[in-house]
């Protein structure tokens, strides 16, 4: 895979000076990690059911504070003639968060014309995975045809959102149902649903889990002997040695322990790499068994 631009920008500007693009290959299918920046989380939203103690233990073993820095990692592949998206970060959904909003430029930086995109696929429809493509001017950017693919249970889910069981803070989640609901207005024309897989181009076949929100689901990459996962928000920085702590963004906390138990049971028995959205920039890791959890292993930075 040759993209150049993808590790020496020709114009870096102050925002550069960290990575925040990664490109890697799976088969034939050419994969860019694309970072829209970092916001931070409160530890108690993190790990909403952690014992206090334990909580305090795990920040402190990972140097870290309680506002916790979590990436916002999106996806772009490329097989053909197709133009994937994987999410499209905050955008400016959530003015208050200073670090975030870099989605669409740098795609554009890494050579990736909006006008060049065939599909879009959307894990699930938190603010932090659509505002991207509800930036101004961004839907008059895309190609009329564009596939927007979901979850059937996500589209159904966020016309009338229960939050009953999460643990965000209430103008977290009313803003998660107003840009919900203005992303359906904007791109319900073009979505196409499925009920529980749904194989977008040869090799790219997104699955509905569940759990995080009725309609989360994941993205298995294939082709020849390569495989990689994108996980979506079923895994979290902590998820894999606490797997049981609930996140305060899931919408069916016990469903979301189910199912990433079952995610990170056979990506360690497989061995295979993993992406995630809010994993460290640029995620690419594995998840190794240990004990009654597991271990997250990043993998080298490729040359």
């Amino acid at each position: 895979m040759r993209l150049d631009n993808t590790s020496r920008p020709d114009a870096p500007g102050p925002d550069e000076l960290v990575p925040s693009r990664y490109a890697l290959r799976v088969g034939e299918i050419n994969v860019i990690a694309v970072s829209d920046g970092v916001m931070q989380i409160p530890a108690e939203t993190m790990a909403s059911n952690a014992d206090l103690a334990a909580r305090s233990a795990w920040l402190h073993d990972r140097i870290l504070p309680d506002l916790v820095d979590w990436s916002l990692n999106q996806v772009v592949l490329r097989r053909g003639d197709r133009t994937i998206l994987i999410d499209s970060g905050l955008g400016k959904e959530y003015p208050g968060v200073a670090r975030t909003g870099h989605w669409a430029h740098r795609l554009e930086a890494a050579g990736i014309a909006l006008a060049s995109v065939t599909d879009v696929i959307i894990t699930h429809m938190h603010f932090d995975h659509i505002g991207g493509l509800l930036a101004d001017g961004m839907q008059e950017r895309l190609r009329p045809d564009l596939r927007v693919h979901a979850a059937a249970a996500e589209a159904e889910f966020w016309e009338a959102p229960d939050f009953s069981r999460t643990a965000m803070p209430g103008p977290v989640a009313d803003k998660n149902r107003s840009t919900a609901r203005h992303f359906l207005a904007a791109y319900g024309g073009r979505l196409r649903t499925f009920e529980a897989e749904s194989e977008v181009a040869p090799g790219v076949v997104v699955t509905r889990t569940g759990g995080h929100t009725p309609g989360h689901s994941v993205v298995r990459l294939v082709s020849g002997r390569d495989r990689l996962t994108f996980v979506g928000d079923a895994l979290l920085p902590h998820s894999f040695d606490q797997p049981g702590w609930h996140d305060g963004f899931e919408h069916d906390p016990k469903e979301a322990v189910r199912v990433r138990v079952r995610l990170l049971r056979a990506l360690a028995a497989t061995g295979e790499p993993l992406m995630g959205a809010h994993l460290p920039f640029p995620s690419v890791c594995r998840a190794l068994a240990d004990g009654d959890a597991y271990r997250w292993v990043p993998a080298h930075w490729g040359y």
